[in-house]
C-alpha cells in the first residue's frame, strides 16, 4: 500500500469513527429546575373601612363659664353614651351621631349643669386604623333650676381601631349657649372626653 492510499484509508476511518465516538460521549446532565416560590399570603390588616353603625361610652371633664347678667363658673366630670353611623368614601369618612352626657357641675351655687345632648356631624381623614376628624352641630344643655337651652358646638377628635370592632379615642368640644333660657346669661362649656365604641 502506497503512502497515499494509507493516508486516504486513515482519513476515511477517522471520518466513520467520528459519529460513533461522538455518540459514545455521555449526554450532558440537565440541571434541575427550581419551582417558583409560592406567592406570599395576603396580609390581613385591621381597619381601613369605617362604614357602619357604632355605639359606645365616653367620660371626661367639663369646664363651664358664663357671661352676661351673672358671672358663674364651674367644672367637673361629664360622661354618657354615643350612637352614630359613618360612611367611608376611601380617603374621607363622613358621619353623624347622637350623644347624651350627664353631669353634676355646680355653677357657683346658682345652678347645676345636669346634662348635655348633641346632634353631631363629623368629617374625618381615613388613616387606616386611625381616624382624625372635625365635628360640630346642635347641642342642648339642661340645669336643675333653669329650663333647657339650645346652642351649638365645634370640636375635633381622634379614633383608633384596636380590633376590627372596638375603637378607642378622644374628643375636645367647645359649646356655646346664648341667653340661656332667656336669663340674659351666655354659657360656654369646653369638654374633653375619652371614649370607647363598638362598631356593628
Amino acid at each position: 500500500m502506497t503512502p497515499k492510499h494509507f493516508y486516504a484509508a486513515l482519513a476515511g476511518a477517522l471520518i466513520l469513527a467520528g459519529p460513533a465516538a461522538a455518540g459514545s460521549l455521555e449526554e450532558p446532565i440537565a440541571e434541575p429546575t427550581l419551582a417558583p416560590a409560592p406567592a406570599p399570603a395576603p396580609v390581613t390588616t385591621i381597619g381601613g373601612d369605617w362604614t357602619g353603625f357604632y355605639g359606645g361610652v365616653q367620660l371626661g371633664y367639663a369646664d363651664v363659664t358664663t357671661d352676661g347678667d351673672a358671672d358663674l363658673d364651674g367644672n367637673g366630670a361629664i360622661g354618657g353614651l354615643t350612637l352614630g353611623y359613618d360612611y367611608d368614601f376611601g380617603q374621607w369618612v363622613v358621619g353623624g351621631a347622637l350623644d347624651y352626657d350627664v353631669a353634676d357641675i355646680d355653677l357657683d351655687d346658682a345652678a347645676n349643669l345636669e346634662s348635655v345632648a348633641r346632634l353631631k356631624a363629623r368629617v374625618g381623614y381615613d388613616l387606616g386604623r386611625s381616624l382624625i376628624y372635625g365635628t360640630g352641630g346642635w347641642a342642648q344643655a339642661d340645669t336643675d333650676n333653669l329650663d333647657s337651652s339650645d346652642g351649638y358646638f365645634l370640636g375635633a377628635g381622634y379614633e383608633y381601631l384596636v380590633t376590627e370592632r372596638i375603637s378607642l379615642g378622644g374628643e375636645v368640644l367647645y359649646h356655646e349657649f346664648e341667653d340661656f333660657d332667656d336669663s340674659g346669661i351666655d354659657v360656654e362649656a369646653t369638654t374633653a372626653q375619652v371614649r370607647a365604641t363598638f362598631r356593628f
